[in-house]
């Protein structure tokens, strides 16, 4: 018997022993190579039994509900309990009956949840090639309950593990596990109300969506208030898998029929992002490091056309924000030095918005994930770049780096949070961690937003890499001469 038949929820080491037996038992099965096929297989069989506990409490609590997804293709229809289906007969069913039904699936009215479910299992196949493995698999997900709001949390660690799993393959195209402090820290700062439209468009999972939505939930007083909010979260992302993690994500938070789009961001032309799609907030970890084809480059202007995913979405982003609007996000320090195409596409950014903060983050703060150095931008599309604050996270007390199990903390935070002044940013002062640099200065340097901070200007890891660069080799060639006087003295030496 599941805990949920028993009525309790599943603690955080029973869903981690829950999905290593599942993991374990799916090792076994020879249509699974690895992770990168084990996990999406387990997604979409933890969704349908997350989707079918979420219905079961609708037809409790509301009257008159109807169901999403009919009998016998719910869950509890064919995988709930020892005594279902398995072998061939199970295996018949899931390709040729349930499969096919819930990827047919058609709503009635907007915004109908069985158009979010179809557009979940659009591209969602079984790849396990044994019915019985395939019902051990369903037991172990049957003892997972999602019925709880402590379970969603739960559900959240289940998330992170997944995704540490793969950030191998996910790192290949500059992807990377956003750590929840940097995502809680964002949304605090950028500050989302009730009633801003919030656009993640590199979603992922959708961290950033459910964070804003515990940020705001608390203003929405009334069930009108609460269904807006809902419609005013919106993300969109590229991948399968991602994306039915994302759409779990919202669901299991109450967000009934997720604004999450299975696409790609850059695929609308520049020009063409028109006022429906402007949004007041703006809250990412675009994907950086990875390149895009030619088709997608083509959407962009000549003179701002470039491989760089995160220059890319800088533009969508940039041309995304409603007046007024706000965005926080992270980019690595290739962009902020980055000279030619990526200082036009900074330039553009800094006429049209005000950036007003650039936090730089310690390193090995995407540890295990990726050594590259990171910074959390700030700027409202409020008017032009008079000066940027930049301001230097530091690492914990007698650390040098993060690691896997000495990850970053939200609690580092504090002293940052302390400084910002509000949300208008009121009190500002330079201190040993923050200072300021004027426009002019930012412009003369070609719009290089790469800055060390004046107090630590000898730390290497602080520095500029064309500084770095441009030093190195003056002490390579003092070296040279040194050996070839040298080189001279010993053969003046030489009888």
């Amino acid at each position: 018997m599941s805990r949920r038949q028993q009525g309790g929820s599943t603690s955080r080491q029973d869903l981690t022993a829950a999905i290593k037996s599942a993991r374990d038992i799916m090792r076994k099965d020879a249509g699974l190579n690895g992770d990168v096929d084990r996990i999406p297989q387990l997604a979409w069989l933890l969704f349908l039994k997350a989707f079918d506990d979420l219905e079961r409490n609708r037809e409790i609590t509301e009257r008159n509900y109807r169901p999403t997804i009919d009998p016998p293709f719910r869950w509890r229809d064919w995988a709930a309990g020892p005594t279902g289906r398995t072998g061939s007969t199970l295996l018949d069913f899931v390709n040729g009956e349930l499969l096919p039904h819930l990827r047919g699936l058609r709503g009635t009215s907007d915004r109908d949840p069985r158009d979010v479910v179809a557009a979940v299992f659009k591209e969602t196949y079984n790849r396990m090639l044994s019915g019985y493995l395939l019902r051990e698999v369903a037991n172990k997900v049957n003892d997972v309950d999602f019925t709880s709001t402590d379970d969603i949390h739960t559900m959240g660690h289940l998330y992170e593990s997944m995704l540490r799993e793969m950030s191998d393959a996910a790192g290949d195209s500059g992807e990377f596990y956003t750590p929840r402090p940097l995502v809680r820290f964002i949304v605090q700062q950028v500050d989302p109300r009730l009633g801003d439209v919030i656009l993640d468009p590199a979603a992922g999972t959708g961290g950033f969506l459910v964070e804003a939505l515990i940020h705001v939930r608390p203003q929405a007083r009334t069930s009108q208030q609460w269904r807006k909010l809902q419609q005013n979260l919106r993300g969109i992302e590229k991948k399968p898998l991602p994306y039915l993690l994302g759409m779990m994500n919202l669901l299991l938070h109450e967000v009934q029929q997720p604004s999450l789009r299975r696409d790609n961001a850059l695929a609308v032309p520049l020009n063409q992002i028109g006022p429906a799609a402007k949004v007041d907030v703006i809250v990412t970890n675009p994907p950086f490091g990875g390149e895009e084809e030619q088709a997608i480059q083509g959407n962009f202007p000549a003179g701002t056309r470039t491989a760089e995913t995160a220059l890319l979405f800088l533009q969508v982003i940039e041309r995304s924000l409603k007046p007024g609007g706000r965005c926080g996000m992270i980019l690595p320090n290739g962009v902020l030095y980055g000279d030619g195409i990526a200082a036009r596409i900074k330039q553009r950014l800094m006429t049209e918005c005000e950036v007003h903060t650039i936090v730089r983050l310690p390193p090995g703060a995407f540890a295990p994930y990726t050594p590259i150095p990171t910074n959390l931008v700030f700027f409202d599309k409020t008017g032009p770049t008079r000066e940027v604050w930049f301001y230097d996270q530091p690492l914990p007390e007698g650390r040098k780096n993060y690691s896997k199990t000495r990850p970053l903390l939200f609690e580092e935070f504090a002293a940052c949070q302390a400084w910002w002044g509000g949300r208008d940013r009121v009190g500002r002062v330079e201190t040993n961690r923050a200072w300021r640099v004027p426009i002019a200065e930012i412009e003369a340097s070609g719009f290089n937003l790469d800055r060390k901070n004046p107090s630590r200007s000898n730390d290497p890891a602080h520095r500029p890499p064309a500084e770095l660069i441009d030093e190195l080799l003056a002490i390579e060639a003092e070296i040279r001469d040194i050996l070839g006087a040298a080189q001279r003295d010993l053969a003046s030496e030489t009888p």
